[in-house]
């Protein structure tokens, strides 16, 4: 509960005022048995009808008194543990963004959505309960035993064997409670999975008529669900009962040891009575808020491992490479203007480089040397699993090297400050990425400073100038959640267009022009070479399984089995490179050396 106590810390001032207000409300509700005991025994049974009045006011004051309480310390404890969720949420949100990707691929992305919502909804419900309902239980419970001690102090006995069975009842209930709670989360975040892969896969899993499979894989996920849930109710189903049994005898217990009781004084044994409802009523509440408490314990571990996991910054370094201070990263400003000393002339070098993905068979780069050298284009190309994507994606160190080491201008990439090696970069990926809103508010990603010139001129870079200019409303047109209202072909270049206007030093294209046609790709790829020579620093890496798309680069590497089987220009490769022969056969016809 560290967790959400320091959380419950940023707002003591809050939690004070709730608990103070339930203290007075407590106060009242205690005070009312003991007042209704003074109207029966000096009122009703002397028949003394002012007695009846004057007892009769005070209830009243003290019941509107404990209503206004209830009012205020409500509306307290309702702010209270929103702003305990807003808290956590946008934390956890934070969180997740400074995530490596290893550690997003082994959380999971529908785990990480269940712990930002669900979980937070259950650390939402433990804390208002606490300011409403759990420091009240135990305030009635203490005061109202204490008071019947005082009043028929001869049945203290009952009182403590009470007391003595629920304690046990509560904490068998919490221990029993904390595992199960934990596997119903888990299952949810299995449920979760499923149908956030059906929502994604939708158009697949209909193509090959596969809703029956989805459905059962669904049922048996929501099976799995539904019994964890139960199991978990089942707690409650249990204990809760029991500890109603338990005070319910006490109240007989009560009633029948003091059945020799003075008429003159049964105004007491009514407020005993009472007092053990009010205890029975706190023990169930009691009761169900340790269940509440369990699983927001189990909500709170889940979450911690969010935040146990390290910074994108320093994941996968050792304590020795972490730096003290945050400019003891190079920045690229730097590493550039060595570069343009003559310092450190090739461009990216991978030495010795091996990277498996969590749960693969094999390396998708095995054992990779590559000498990038500083050039305007290089083109990357290989059958598909040959580790090309794997390759660029350690680039702007979305994942890392877990053997070897990979050099930018001669500096270790781990030197280079990962926010300023990452916004001198531009990587298109092979599905683009279109976000809810307009085609100017997706381009201001790349820049949100752009002007509707420079706006313009990256659009007709991307060759997307020909679509945009007939949405309706050119690039104010809206669009849909994930680019439905546009083609592939519309979406890459979409995607292109908010990279240039980043103004990168090094533009990385992995296969993103695969929805163009010929024709359109080469202009796409025309534009981008003349950009790239006219930028006098802008450096572009261009992954594809196309010959067409690749031939006009600088240099190509050929890739295999996550290593380089060649490099070298089209014509160079056409002439040695068995492999680099093969693909261009498979795709374009007879080589004529």
């Amino acid at each position: 509960m560290g967790f959400i106590g320091s959380y419950v810390r940023r707002r003591i001032g809050m939690v004070c005022i709730a608990l103070t207000f339930l203290l007075i409300e407590t106060t009242t509700d205690l005070l009312q048995p003991t007042l209704m005991s003074q109207v029966v025994d000096e009122g009703v049974t002397q028949r003394d009808i002012s007695s009846v009045m004057h007892w009769g006011a005070f209830m009243l004051a003290a019941a509107a008194l404990g209503a206004i309480a209830a009012v205020v310390r409500n509306i307290y404890s309702s702010r209270f543990s929103q702003l305990i969720g807003r808290d956590i949420r946008s934390d956890t949100f934070s969180k997740v963004m400074r995530l490596p990707f290893p550690s997003v691929d082994r959380l999971r992305t529908s785990a990480i959505i269940t712990r930002i919502t669900n979980d937070v909804v259950q650390i939402q419900n433990f804390t208002q309960g606490m300011t409403r309902i759990m420091l009240k239980a135990p305030i009635t419970c203490i005061g109202a035993i204490a008071l019947i001690i005082i009043q028929i102090p001869r049945q203290t006995a009952i009182i403590v064997i009470v007391v003595l069975i629920c304690a046990g009842l509560t904490i068998m209930s919490m221990r029993a409670g904390f595992p199960r709670f934990m596997r119903a989360q888990k299952a949810l975040d299995s449920l979760g999975n499923v149908s956030r892969e059906f929502l994604v896969s939708v158009r697949v899993i209909k193509s090959f008529g596969a809703e029956d499979r989805e459905q059962r894989k669904f049922s048996t996920a929501a099976g799995h669900f539904a019994r964890a849930t139960v199991s978990a109710s089942r707690i409650s189903a249990v204990y809760g009962p029991l500890t109603n049994l338990t005070v319910n005898a006490g109240i007989i217990a009560l009633l029948w040891l003091s059945r020799t009781q003075s008429p003159a004084k049964i105004g007491i044994l009514m407020a005993c009575v009472n007092y053990m409802t009010q205890v029975l009523f706190a023990l169930g509440r009691v009761s169900a808020i340790l269940n509440t408490a369990v699983r927001a314990s189990a909500s709170a571990h889940r979450i911690e491992e969010i935040f146990d996991e390290p910074d994108e910054q320093f994941a996968g370094l050792t304590i020795d490479e972490i730096p003290m201070e945050r400019h003891s990263h190079l920045s690229m400003n730097r590493v550039l203007q060595r570069a343009s000393h003559g310092e450190n002339t090739d461009l990216l070098t991978f030495n010795h480089v091996t990277f498996t993905h969590p749960g693969a068979s094999a390396p998708s780069l095995n054992d990779l040397c590559l000498q990038m050298k500083d050039v305007s284009t290089l083109g990357i190309i290989g059958p598909t699993g040959s580790g090309k994507t794997t390759l660029i994606t350690m680039i702007p160190r979305f994942y890392k090297p877990q053997q070897g080491q990979i050099r930018f201008r001669g500096m270790p990439l781990n030197s280079i400050d990962l926010d300023d090696l990452r916004s001198h970069m531009a990587l298109v990926p092979q599905h683009p990425v279109l976000f809810t809103g307009t085609v100017r508010s997706n381009l201001l990603w790349g820049n949100p400073s752009a002007s509707d010139d420079e706006l313009w001129r990256a659009i007709r870079r991307a060759s997307a100038d020909e679509f945009i200019e007939h949405l309706g409303k050119g690039i104010d047109s809206v669009i849909g959640q994930g680019g439905v209202n546009l083609s592939g072909g519309q979406q890459q270049r979409l995607s292109l267009a908010r990279a240039l206007l980043r103004k990168p030093d090094l533009l990385i294209l992995d296969d993103c022009t695969s929805a163009l046609d010929g024709s359109t790709e080469a202009r796409v790829l025309e534009s981008l070479r003349d950009m790239a020579a006219e930028s006098n620093g802008m450096s572009m890496i261009v992954v594809s399984q196309r010959i067409s798309t690749v031939r006009g680069m600088d240099e190509i590497v050929v890739m295999n089995e996550g290593g380089v089987s060649g490099a070298g220009t089209h014509d160079h490769l056409l002439h040695d490179n068995e492999q680099y022969q093969a693909i261009y056969e498979s795709q374009i016809g007879p080589v004529r050396v």
